[in-house]
């Protein structure tokens, strides 16, 4: 990671839900887009974990899958999906949780799949009583850093400020 950029400097090039409710609170695609931004993600994702005590990684639908098989190339490592419901055609464990739209979705992982002790990488504050079980029982990581939790807990980063004001930087493959 540069030694010139902020640790983070990644997020901010995350723009804001502008289509309304029932649309995810951002779009990380011009993090993807920008390699070094998302090299930079990458390697800050994995920091906390020795290579030599994972055996898979996990990544959950939509974003989970960009990251995670990411994290599992870079650390040669298998990758395992947890899709919606309904996109296994195996035998499946499956567990309900609350979308970002508020309304309640299915997730599902293949039952001979994965090992027990698999590590989780959150952007919810441990204030979310999931989160927090998930964190007490598990190593984790998070995306965001301590002092931007309150962001991410509002669902709005000061970044965004720039997309509302049209002053968005797009010069970002630089």
């Amino acid at each position: 990671m540069s030694e010139k950029r902020d640790k983070h400097w990644y997020l901010s090039l995350m723009a804001p839900n502008q289509k309304g409710p029932g649309f995810a609170w951002l779009d990380p695609s011009r993090l993807y887009a920008n390699q070094k931004a998302f090299r930079d993600c990458v390697t800050h994702l994995i920091q906390p974990y020795d290579p030599n005590e994972i055996d898979l990684v996990v990544g959950i639908d939509g974003a989970g899958f960009i990251l995670g098989a990411s994290v599992a190339t870079r650390l040669n490592k298998g990758f395992l999906t947890i899709r919606k419901e309904h996109c296994l055609c195996v035998k499946t464990f499956s567990e309900k949780y609350q979308h970002h739209s508020g309304g309640e979705k299915v997730l599902e992982i293949r039952q001979d799949a994965f090992p027990e002790g698999i590590a989780v990488i959150a952007i919810e504050s441990n204030t979310h009583k999931l989160t927090k079980e998930i964190t007490e029982k598990y190593k984790c990581t998070h995306l965001v850093p301590s002092e931007m939790q309150p962001e991410v807990d509002k669902q709005y980063f000061e970044s965004f400020k720039k997309f509302e004001e049209g002053k968005a930087d797009f010069a970002y493959f630089k």
